[in-house]
């Protein structure tokens, strides 16, 4: 039986030298847990997911809680200084409801201005547009993410959400690569396979973030149809090789060519130690592609 490798525990960000966990943990609900938010940090950081995900708009529940994960996350590094340079910090800025997204010069460096406040931080690993903003061109786009280059406040840029035209459009007006991108990518979500999403990223060397790995959660509680026939794909594989079905679905993402990286979501610290229960997951051809198919609804030409 043909088997593919083993998921390594460490990637380069894009084209550079910047050593990256396989797995990455994301923030979006860290505004959800009332305490221990340090030992959430040190329970990802222990289970070896060193890249932290967040942006300015997670934990937005209205006009005053703009920044909120952000905040958070920046009390734990001032309260813990030497936590900062063991980790490698994304974050993303672009939307700001109602108007929903401004990518324009002056929104864009104040937004990258406001998080680092925010999070304590002199600088950002990396920063992503979050959302294309099809009212601003793209060369005004690239000005802005230069000049915050050029001055130090952050070392790499990506994008997240963007076609790969969207993502050309830029590239073509920066001296600097982007070197990540940060697309829907699930076994119930294979838009990225389909579109050629991932081939673009292969073939410009770009590191794939991978949010909502587990399908908004619908791998974990199936509701329809499909959800169950890929839930029942993944458990074949999970109970064989004794990991939880999430497990499963990380590893799946993990084992496409492009190197995609899951951005795990839970705040609980059970579930993050279970996630890393991926790096052992070994997939054959055959069973990597019953996942596909299932998700599909078809079978395959």
């Amino acid at each position: 039986m043909s088997l593919l490798p083993l998921p390594p525990r460490t990637r380069k960000l894009g084209g550079t030298d910047i050593e990256i966990s396989s797995l990455a943990w994301g923030m979006w609900r860290f505004t959800d847990v009332v305490e221990g938010h340090a030992a959430l940090v040190h329970t990802a950081i222990d289970n070896g997911m060193t890249l932290l995900d967040t942006a300015d708009i997670y934990g937005f529940k209205g006009p005053d809680g703009f920044g909120d994960a952000e905040k958070l996350l920046g009390q734990v590094f001032a309260a813990e200084p030497g936590l900062r340079g063991k980790i490698i910090l994304a974050s993303k800025g672009g939307i700001m409801p109602p108007l929903p997204y401004d990518s324009s010069a002056a929104y864009l460096e104040g937004a990258i201005n406001a998080s680092l406040m925010r999070l304590n931080t002199d600088y950002l690993d990396l920063w992503q547009i979050h959302r294309p903003d099809i009212l601003t061109h793209p060369a005004e786009i690239a000005a802005t993410l230069e000049k915050a280059v050029s001055a130090g406040k952050v070392r790499n840029i990506g994008v997240s959400n963007c076609t790969a035209a969207q993502i050309d459009a830029l590239q073509s007006f920066l001296s600097v690569p982007i070197v990540s991108t940060q697309p829907e990518f699930s076994p119930l979500c294979i838009d990225t396979i389909n579109d050629g999403q991932l081939d673009h990223a292969i073939q410009h060397r770009r590191t794939v973030f991978a949010w909502s790995p587990l399908g908004g959660g619908r791998l974990t509680k199936p509701e329809s149809e499909r959800d169950h026939a890929v839930a029942a794909a993944l458990d074949k594989v999970a109970g064989e090789q004794g990991v939880a079905r999430a497990s499963a679905a990380y590893s799946w993402i993990m084992a496409h060519p492009a190197g995609a990286i899951p951005i795990v979501g839970t705040q609980n610290p059970a579930r993050i130690a279970e996630a890393a229960q991926a790096y052992k997951v070994q997939w054959s051809r055959q069973d990597w592609y019953a996942v596909l198919v299932a998700a599909r609804g078809e079978n395959l030409p």
